[in-house]
């Protein structure tokens, strides 16, 4: 009765008014107690008690309270809740059905309803379901968390689970879209017949969705002519119909091993649309002339056209052939043996035309996981891009950027991929950390496409990879345009991709665009902000899952290694006050290197974030780029956590 006295509350109020409050994120913490973080960097402790009002990742406002000389923050207005759609594992209390969220950092259970078109009854502990957050202790009128289950997404002994979590977690479909009942041409083009020309493709041996298709001519006063044939669904797919609708929904295929969920229905994607040797097929083709040192010359042409690949060839095979591989694999006609070769000289032409007039990425290998039907994870194979793999992808680029000349000088419009160079805000900081490195640079210049180009020679040509690994943190994020746009990242004036229209909803767009331009006129899509933003996120979404799947399956592979003696050697990715995370070269895998791994007493290290540098005793002895011999000292599945040790610690 005491304590609901009006004239006690009052006070109460009038005493909590008087306070400090603070905005900002919980930071939760393995041990109960947590943080609240804000935007100019303060951080602020909430202890445990208060902690259970919360969750990780809340965006709350707080009352602070000193006691003696410790402060600390009571959550008091939830602004935004870190969870509202999440992915959890069921955990029965009492009979009764609770959740506990997939994240390494929410570690307690949440109470929950079942909706009804879940059978209640079959969920065991350690299934996974998707939930909706219904309830928040900070909500006015809510006094506990309530979550509702609304769908099952595996059981606990799924060996598909880390597919279907991951899927689920980003709402992204695990299924290809269904096959209409039948198949019919949208349009009634005209197109030019090539099929008597010799194309081919190369992709990989598994390929069944083959969008691009070659076929080149060396000119007798010197240069090429190269013809890019793109599979041409907007063909089958009008504008707007119910097909056209949910490719624009799921804008990617998902790629994730051992697996793929395809934008396209599978018979569009795999059968009627690819490019399949032997068959006729419709395609949208670009002409394009390419002089002897490799320039683009002109602008290119784009037409319609049939064509009929006359060749399905695998990258390894043609790369095995050129590189001289003893007992490699023979074309099976004279006309493809001058293809694959002609192709070879176009390519090395235009590779040594951009690395002295654009910017040629790193060569860095894709990693392949081998899995079996039970989900296991056999073995990750490092594929390096080999000769083969260079020839489709100078073609593509020419291709690429023909096609972002032409839709910038003909519509100023279209699906453009862009990236800026330097993130204007910390360019001063770029200058000023070149400089100290012997490299002068103009902060004007490098705004330039002219200047950054010159900026990343200067850093490739650095003995080591530390600066330029310091300088990409200073880049900024590449983004989809609507309208022209340089490619800093590529040293390119315009890129708009359309050469994976089966793949990719915005090449679709662009071949929408490009047919408008040579004479087909039809239905486009509205190039507004919502349109860009919903690739864009669906591009970071894809990219994640892909991501998110493959920390599991590494967690999976490398638990058998768990404090073992095989060493791996590493590459420093990032240095901060915790460790260092590392890249393992033979198979990919991200790990974390706690920083009392490297040394035992913590006086004696310093691992700054801010340089990129570990000081042992005061002096450098690791950075950002190093190599790092490492061990796998634990690995904890559940959350995707692989932690290593190093072979030697510093003070060893």
């Amino acid at each position: 009765m005491f304590q609901d006295n009006p004239l006690l509350q009052q006070l109460k109020a009038q005493i909590r008014e008087s306070l400090p409050t603070v905005e900002g994120t919980v930071k939760g913490t393995e041990k109960g107690f947590g943080f609240i973080e804000t935007e100019k960097g303060e951080s602020h402790f909430v202890p445990p008690p208060y902690m259970k009002k919360v969750m990780h990742g809340d965006k709350v406002t707080a009352v602070l309270r000193t006691e003696g000389e410790k402060t600390s923050a009571e959550p008091e207005t939830l602004l935004e809740p870190f969870l509202t759609r999440f992915v959890a594992r069921v955990k029965r209390i009492k009979g009764r059905v609770n959740v506990v969220p997939d994240h390494p950092l929410i570690k307690d259970a949440i109470r929950a309803r079942v909706k009804k078109t879940v059978d209640e009854e079959s969920l065991q502990d350690g299934d996974y379901v998707v939930a909706h957050l219904k309830r928040h202790p900070l909500r006015p009128d809510d006094n506990t968390f309530l979550a509702e289950v609304s769908e099952l997404v595996a059981k606990t002994d799924d060996p598909h689970v880390p597919w279907w979590v991951i899927l689920a977690k980003h709402d992204l479909a695990k299924v290809e879209p269904a096959d209409p009942a039948q198949w019919q041409l949208a349009d009634a083009a005209e197109r030019t017949d090539l099929t008597e020309l010799p194309f081919v493709t190369i992709d990989a041996e598994s390929t069944k969705d083959m969008d691009d298709a070659l076929y080149v001519e060396a000119k007798a006063e010197g240069g090429w002519q190269l013809t890019v044939a793109i599979a041409d669904p907007t063909a089958y797919v009008a504008m707007g119909d119910e097909v056209d609708l949910e490719a624009k929904k799921r804008s990617f295929t998902q790629y994730l091993p051992g697996f793929n969920v395809p934008m396209l229905p599978r018979q569009l994607a795999d059968e009627l649309c690819s490019l399949v040797e032997g068959e006729d097929r419709p395609a949208v083709a670009a002409r394009i002339q390419v002089a002897a040192d490799g320039a683009l010359e002109g602008e290119a042409e784009f037409f319609l056209a049939t064509i009929r690949s006359q060749g399905k060839l695998a990258y390894d095979k043609v790369s095995d052939l050129l590189e001289g591989v003893e007992g490699a694999w023979q074309p099976e006609s004279d006309a493809i043996a001058e293809q694959v070769n002609t192709l070879h000289a176009l390519a090395n032409a235009r590779t040594a035309w951009r690395h002295e007039h654009a910017l040629v990425f790193p060569d860095r290998p894709d990693y392949r996981f081998e899995v079996d039907d039970a989900g296991n994870v056999l073995a990750i194979h490092a594929e390096y891009r080999r000769t083969a793999n260079r020839i489709v992808e100078e073609c593509m680029i020419l291709a690429n950027s023909a096609c972002g000349a032409l839709l910038g000088a003909k519509l100023g419009k279209g699906i453009f991929n862009s990236h800026a160079g330097l993130d204007p805000e910390k360019i001063p900081a770029a200058i000023e950390l070149l400089s100290e490195h012997g490299l002068t640079h103009c902060a004007e210049k490098v705004t330039t496409l002219e200047g950054y180009c010159q900026l990343r020679r200067d850093l490739d040509a650095q003995p080591t990879g530390y600066l330029d690994a310091r300088i990409r943190r200073m880049q900024a994020y590449a983004e989809m345009a609507a309208e022209p746009k340089p490619h800093f990242g590529m040293g390119l004036t315009g890129y708009a991709t359309w050469t994976s229209p089966i793949r990719k909803y915005g090449d679709m767009i662009n071949h929408r665009l490009l047919k408008a331009i040579i004479g087909q006129p039809g239905a486009l899509n509205e190039l507004d902000d919502d349109l860009l933003a919903h690739l864009a996120e669906k591009r970071k979404l894809h990219r994640m899952c892909e991501r998110d799947v493959g920390d599991w399956l590494y967690a999976r592979y490398l638990k058998a290694q768990e404090g073992g003696e095989r060493e791996y050697d590493a590459e420093v990715i990032d240095i901060n006050r915790g460790g260092v995370r590392v890249r393992l070269k033979e198979i990919g895998a991200v790990a974390f290197v706690p920083a009392p791994f490297l040394c035992e007493d913590k006086k004696r290290l310093e691992c700054s974030g801010d340089t990129g540098i570990a000081k042992f005793d005061g002096e450098p002895v690791l950075r950002v780029a190093d190599d790092l011999k490492v061990l796998i000292a634990e690995v904890r599945v559940d959350q995707r956590n692989v932690v290593a040790k190093p072979a030697k610690r510093f003070d060893q």
